[in-house]
C-alpha cells in the first residue's frame, strides 16, 4: 500500500533507534521516501551517534541528545538545502544511527600453527586463541571506509578482517619476543598489550578502536604436549626403583582381591609377597648381609639420563646460539669464545661472564709450562 505508506510518513516526526540485538553497529532510519519533515524531533541515546547522508555526501553527525531538525541546529544541511527561516517542507536524507559502545567476547585464534625457534625445544609450531572487543572511535570514517551504503551492519562484517590483523601481529610479536614456549603463559598480558598496541594504527583507518585484547591460550602440538608430560610423570615419579616396588605391591594386592582368588588369586599374591619380601629386605634390611645369589642378581632400572645444557652467547647486543659445550670448546679455542664474553642458558640467573661459570672456566685452562731440559 505505497499511498498508506506515504501517508504514515507525513505524519510520523520522531526519529530514533532502540537497539535490541548485541551485534548491530550500524543502523539505516527507513522512511517513505527519505523524506524528514522540518522540525522533527531528532532522539540520539547514550552509546549512539547519528549520521546524515545528503546525496550521498557526509553531512552531520549528531552526539547523544534531542535535537529538533531546524536551521539554527544543521548549518551544513541547511546550506546543503539551501532553506530559509520558515521554510517547513520535507527533505530527503539518510540518517544513519552508528553504535558507539564496545562490542566484547570476540573471537580469535591461530587458524595455521605459527613457526619460531624456541631457546629449548629448537624450532617448533604453536596456536594461540582469545578473545577482544572493538569500538567505533570516529563514527564519520566508519561511515566512509567500511559501512558505505549497508542499511544493517554487524560485527559479522568487520571482525574477519580484524581478526586477521590481530594473528598477523600476533605472529611477529611472539616469533621476534625470544620467549622460551614455556614461559609464555606468564607473559601472555604483557603480549596482548603489545599486539593490541601495534594494531591501533591500522584500525584507526577504519575509524575503530581496540580497548581490550586477551591472549587465552598458547599451546603447543600435541606431540610436544604428550612428550612434556612423560617428562613431568619422570619428575613426580622420582626413585624409579622404589616406584617399582610400589607398583608391584599394588599389583599384588589386585591379584589377591580377585574374585575366586581362593585358587590362582591367592597363589599369584603369595609367590608375588615372597618376592616382595625378599626385595624389601634387600632394601630396607637395615644393613643385613644377604646370601649370595649368582643366578638372581638385581636388575635396577638405570636412572634418566642427564640433560645437555645449551648455551646462548650475547655479542654487539645479539644473541646467538644454542651452542652445546663441546661447541663453545671448539670456540674456546678458536678464541670465538673469551673469558669475557657472556653467557646464558636455562636454569641461570642472568647473563654471566664465560669464567664465571663453573662448567665453562674448565675451557680456558692454562697451557701447561714447557719440559724440563733433558738429564
Amino acid at each position: 500500500m505505497p499511498f498508506m505508506d506515504f501517508l504514515k510518513g507525513q505524519f510520523i516526526d520522531v526519529i530514533e533507534w532502540t537497539d535490541d540485538t548485541r551485534d548491530t553497529m550500524v543502523y539505516r532510519f527507513e522512511r517513505y521516501g527519505h523524506e524528514i519533515k522540518y522540525g522533527a524531533k531528532l532522539t540520539v541515546r547514550e552509546g549512539q551517534v547519528a549520521v546524515f547522508i545528503h546525496e550521498g555526501q557526509l553531512a552531520d553527525i549528531f552526539t547523544p541528545g534531542l535535537y529538533m531538525l531546524e536551521t539554527n541546529n544543521m548549518p551544513i544541511m541547511t546550506s546543503l538545502q539551501h532553506w530559509d527561516h520558515g521554510f517547513a517542507s520535507p527533505f530527503k536524507s539518510e540518517i544513519y544511527f552508528v553504535n558507539t559502545n564496545r562490542f566484547t567476547d570476540l573471537k580469535w585464534g591461530t587458524k595455521n600453527p605459527i613457526m619460531l625457534r624456541d631457546p629449548e625445544f629448537g624450532p617448533t609450531r604453536i596456536r594461540a586463541f582469545g578473545t577482544y572487543t572493538v569500538k567505533v572511535a570516529d563514527a564519520g570514517r566508519f561511515m566512509t571506509e567500511i559501512v558505505g551504503t549497508d542499511g544493517e551492519f554487524t560485527t559479522d562484517e568487520v571482525t574477519f578482517q580484524i581478526r586477521n590483523i590481530i594473528v598477523q601481529q600476533f605472529s611477529q610479536v611472539v616469533a621476534g619476543s625470544g620467549i622460551p614456549v614455556l614461559d609464555m603463559a606468564a607473559n601472555t598480558g604483557a603480549f596482548g598489550k603489545l599486539v593490541a598496541g601495534r594494531i591501533s594504527d591500522t584500525i584507526d583507518q577504519y575509524g575503530l578502536t581496540l580497548p581490550e585484547l586477551y591472549i587465552e591460550n598458547i599451546s603447543l602440538p600435541p606431540a610436544v604436549e604428550e612428550a612434556l608430560d612423560r617428562r613431568t610423570s619422570m619428575g613426580v615419579v622420582g626413585d624409579l626403583d622404589r616406584y617399582t616396588r610400589f607398583q608391584t605391591a599394588e599389583a599384588m594386592r589386585a591379584a589377591a582381591d580377585a574374585p575366586g582368588g581362593s585358587g590362582m588369586g591367592e597363589g599369584l599374591g603369595m609367590g608375588m609377597g615372597m618376592a616382595m619380601a625378599g626385595q624389601f629386605a634387600q632394601g630396607f634390611g637395615g644393613g643385613q648381609a644377604q646370601p649370595h645369589q649368582p643366578h638372581q642378581a638385581a636388575h635396577a632400572a638405570p636412572p634418566p639420563p642427564p640433560v645437555e645444557h645449551v648455551w646462548h652467547i650475547a655479542e654487539n647486543g645479539q644473541t646467538k646460539g644454542p651452542f652445546s659445550r663441546a661447541d663453545l670448546g671448539r670456540m674456546a679455542a678458536s678464541g670465538e669464545l673469551t673469558r669475557q664474553s657472556f653467557v646464558w642458558t636455562q636454569g641461570q640467573d642472568g647473563w654471566k661472564k664465560a669464567d664465571e661459570v663453573t662448567e665453562l672456566a674448565q675451557l680456558f685452562t692454562v697451557m701447561p709450562p714447557p719440559p724440563p731440559p733433558p738429564a
